[in-house]
């Protein structure tokens, strides 16, 4: 503590002082050798959270650094007077409470507007508390708010208790975060169709199963009784069964889509005259995104209890058709070779099955063929296949001199 100014600058120019500050500057040199290793062995894996971007980024540095001078301080202390080390460890607990705030923040929620501010707040709160802490005022702070009471049911509460109990909640919803977020990250990492769909169903029940302990850990550090949430769980229930039934059966519903697998993310659907693909499943609801980019909000109970066609469930090879008419007259083998060709020449149509075409009807203005073709609903760029099938047709049946007849209508008149 600096209560004495003229005793802190004499231990500061001391010789100890200095041995001290050197023992500091060796666990910084540890922390980052350490550090700097296990990202040289790590390469492949995703420790964005523990490393960070840079060497000193992420919150492995400065909880190793905390741990080197805890240790360091410790043994010091069996036989030499301590005072650096009495500023150095409360500047390496903030350091460490920073960046896990920081960093789990960021990968929890990577695009939010408000992290930033928190962050900071986060910092200035920190740092505020090392101050205080070695001017030797927090001890007075504390005992103060400690001193503010009241009672609730059959506990005893104060500022402190709820500041320190805030301060536990709040580390524990930040170990949960990050936890729940680097199971997503590793579950949903490389994996499509089915396991995918698989993989984000552990996932949402993992996360939510962690964030439900972390609740009530943080409500118990805060000093609420559990106990009295048993007749606040009744009054939920009832809420539920009444008001909020459906919001309860679109989280079930999202639940039995994720387990059954009978609708994945990348399957193409079609639903209530909307057709699109599966992007993703979340607990409340569904995104369907259309070829045209308009995306359509789905809740889960509707997927449940109405009838979806999905395109893709067995197999993702869909069968796609187009139509041409051209004048009675024409080679009807030419014809059926020259659209098979055209079907041919595109390299997202899918060889097995083949093309084949179809003679569909006898017309009023000529003969029309149907030209039938496979391809992959996984590919992209499928909107614009059947134009360009089109476009080969068309000049395909040019060059061989094949006429695409005008509808053309008799008329007879009589005289008189």
């Amino acid at each position: 503590m600096m209560n004495d100014p003229q005793l802190w600058w004499g231990r500061l120019n001391s010789f100890e002082a200095l041995q001290e500050l050197l023992l500091f500057a060796a666990c910084v040199g540890v922390a980052l050798s350490l550090v700097w290793a296990l990202r040289r062995a790590t390469l492949q894996w995703e420790l964005r959270v523990l490393l960070g971007r840079q060497l000193v980024d992420g919150v492995l540095f400065p909880s190793l650094l905390l741990g080197l001078v805890f240790a360091s301080r410790s043994i010091w202390a069996k036989s030499h007077p301590l005072w650096l080390f009495d500023f150095l460890l409360p500047v390496c607990v903030s350091l460490a409470a920073i960046r896990l705030g920081v960093k789990v923040l960021q990968a929890a929620f990577k695009d939010a507007a408000w992290v930033r501010p928190v962050e900071r707040s986060l910092s200035w709160l920190a740092w505020g508390a090392v101050v205080l802490w070695l001017t030797g005022l927090l001890p007075m702070v504390l005992e103060e708010l400690d001193l503010i009471q009241w009672k609730v049911g059959s506990s005893h509460l104060s500022v402190r208790t709820l500041i320190e109990g805030g301060l536990t909640a709040g580390l524990v919803m930040l170990l949960t975060l990050w936890v729940s977020s680097a199971i997503e990250s590793r579950l949903l990492r490389t994996s499509t169709g089915s396991e995918l769909s698989l993989r984000k169903a552990v996932s949402n029940a993992v996360t939510s199963l962690l964030m439900f302990v972390g609740l009530m850990v943080s409500l118990s550090a805060v000093g609420i009784d559990l106990t009295a949430l048993s007749v606040l769980g009744g009054a939920v229930g009832v809420g539920i069964g009444f008001g909020l039934q459906k919001l309860a059966a679109n989280y079930v519903s999202g639940f039995v889509i994720l387990a059954e697998r009978s609708m994945r993310i990348g399957d193409s659907v079609k639903l209530d005259g909307f057709e699109g693909r599966v992007t993703d499943i979340k607990a409340r609801y569904t995104v369907i995104r259309a070829p045209t980019g308009r995306e359509s909000i789905v809740p889960n109970e509707m997927l449940i209890n109405s009838r979806v066609e999905n395109l893709s469930l067995a197999d993702s090879r869909v069968l796609q058709s187009t139509s041409v008419l051209v004048a009675y007259g024409s080679d009807v083998d030419l014809v059926m070779r020259l659209l098979t060709q055209a079907c041919e020449l595109q390299m997202r149509v899918l060889k097995e099955p083949a093309p084949f075409v179809t003679l569909t009807s006898f017309a009023a203005d000529g003969l029309e063929f149907g030209a039938h073709y496979w391809v992959d609903e996984q590919q992209s760029g499928l909107l614009t296949l059947k134009s360009e099938i089109n476009l080969s047709i068309l000049k395909l049946l040019n060059a061989h001199g094949i006429e695409i007849p005008y509808p053309q209508r008799v008329v007879h008149t009589r005289a008189g």
